[in-house]
């Protein structure tokens, strides 16, 4: 499908001594084949949980935007898929068109997450998001099968319960799928508002970030992925909640959301000590770029500062001098306490509360028994990987040692977002990421950690057959075996 003397992403491709792995591409889901493949492998409860996400979208398009003002209901995506480009439309429906032209991208193997399918295990109803699930996983193993030296699709993983999440993972894993998404920011009903007005319960939600604060303990999730050789992902986004529910624009509901919602699940990964427990689990946030993870990494540093237990003694109100305070305020308080001096004594016992909301374990990193700040980088930088698109000028933070805390550099991902209305021309993608080489952001070595290590790295050493039997199988190999001498290729 390339002309003559190649495309420029190819000629990049060629100039590299190193596969490109694509972390991060999407297929899209064509209606009469998606629909009569779920209804064969799950009913017609299956296509009905599979149209509840797109047709909640279609409504919200319908309307105007006084009527979506008045619902305080959010612009949805419009003209969400290119078009211009008729042949990347073709590619995006078909697998077989996408496989062959992948050498036309520059991309030896390429990761394929759905479309509408990223809705399908939110559906609220029990029943209906575990079929719906299992039904399109089934059909997409399928519907891959024959491209599985080059690409390879995400199932998606249902969160609501351990449980259910445990069970699709052993599933997917025997129909030989690889790569998983897994719902996160589960919403939940407010048990207060449940209990007092079951009818708006619905209206009145909170985001289950899984890893801090749940309504279940995760960690069996956690030790399957590890035991299976998983290394989830999350794909979840936040426009729609929050303060992304403009009726009227798109792009204000649209900037940041990726990144918002992937800050919040690591955030709760983290602080719920999921890394210290699980050393050996690498999880991947998709679509927000590295931004958000070089200041939250960096947060966490500052706040641990001054939020450890031991610092924590700097603001401990029964420190307080209350009798050297109160000679300091007759002293030095002039008019504006003369005529409160008796009052001091009772002011300074109310501000000298000692109330903590109740909490046995005043240390919020308690979970992740940090020792020294250099704990937080190592629980951070060697199990997060983050999913960056190509035309972000901030993946050049993810690579700057002087300005992340501690000499750490962040894992990130090469995500091509092909199949979206962010890519209208695929074969541009990899030059796009390659314009920081040439503009002297990065260099060679840190674009192939962009491209091939960190991809091999997430998805290999947790199972060594990732790569087995693709393209990139003796490269991914041979760094496997670099970086890990003692590591076997077989499980």
């Amino acid at each position: 499908m390339s002309s003559e003397n190649g495309s420029h992403a190819q000629r990049i491709r060629a100039s590299l001594k190193h596969p490109v792995i694509d972390a991060d591409g999407h297929w899209l889901e064509f209606g009469p084949i998606i629909l009569e493949q779920l209804e064969k492998h799950g009913g017609q409860r299956a296509v009905d949980g599979f149209r509840s996400f797109n047709g909640r979208v279609s409504k919200a398009l319908e309307e105007t935007s006084d009527e979506r003002k008045r619902k305080r209901r959010a612009q949805e995506a419009f003209w969400a898929i290119p078009t211009k480009n008729t042949l990347d439309r073709a590619t995006e429906l078909m697998p077989n068109l996408l496989y062959q032209r992948l050498d036309e991208f520059g991309i030896d193997f390429c990761v394929l997450y759905p479309t509408s399918g990223l809705g399908v295990p939110f559906h609220p109803d029990d029943e209906t998001r575990r079929v719906t699930c299992r039904a399109f996983n089934t059909f997409i193993a399928d519907y891959f099968a024959d491209f599985s030296d080059r690409m390879t699709p995400a199932a998606v993983i249902p969160m609501h319960t351990p449980d259910e999440a445990i069970a699709e993972l052993a599933h997917v894993v025997k129909l030989g799928l690889k790569v998983v998404m897994m719902a996160s920011m589960v919403r939940r009903p407010i048990p207060a508002i449940l209990e007092k007005s079951p009818d708006a319960a619905r209206f009145a939600t909170w985001f289950d970030m899984l890893g801090l604060d749940s309504e279940h303990n995760y960690d069996p999730v956690w030790a399957k992925c590890v035991e299976l050789g998983i290394s989830p992902t999350f794909h979840s986004g936040s426009r729609g909640s929050g303060l992304r529910v403009s009726p009227s624009n798109f792009v204000f509901n649209h900037i940041g959301h990726f990144a918002a919602a992937s800050e919040a699940v690591c955030k709760a990964m983290f602080l719920g000590g999921v890394t210290r427990r699980f050393p050996n689990l690498k999880m991947g946030f998709l679509e927000g770029g590295v931004g958000w993870a070089c200041g939250l990494y960096s947060d966490l540093i500052g706040h641990w500062k001054k939020r450890n237990r031991e610092a924590l003694e700097e603001v401990n109100p029964a420190n307080l001098n209350r009798p050297l305070l109160a000679k300091l305020m007759r002293q030095y308080g002039g008019k504006w306490l003369e005529q409160k001096i008796d009052g001091i004594e009772s002011s300074l016992q109310a501000e000298q509360s000692a109330a903590t909301g109740g909490l046995r374990e005043l240390d919020d990193y308690a979970a992740c028994k940090i020792k020294r700040p250099e704990d937080i980088r190592d629980l951070f930088t060697d199990n997060f990987y983050f999913g960056c698109e190509a035309d972000d000028p901030l993946n050049a933070y993810a690579f700057n040692r002087k300005a992340n805390p501690y000499n750490a550099k962040l894992n990130i991902l090469f995500g091509s977002d092909i199949g979206h209305f962010d890519v209208p021309d695929m074969k541009e993608v990899v030059p796009e990421a390659y314009e920081l080489v040439e503009e002297n952001l990065i260099s060679e070595n840190d674009f192939r950690d962009f491209v091939f290590a960190n991809p091999v790295r997430f998805w290999g050493e947790g199972n060594p057959n990732f790569f087995k039997g693709t393209r990139v199988e003796k490269e991914a190999a041979a760094f496997l075996a670099e970086t890990n001498p003692s590591r076997r290729v077989s499980r």
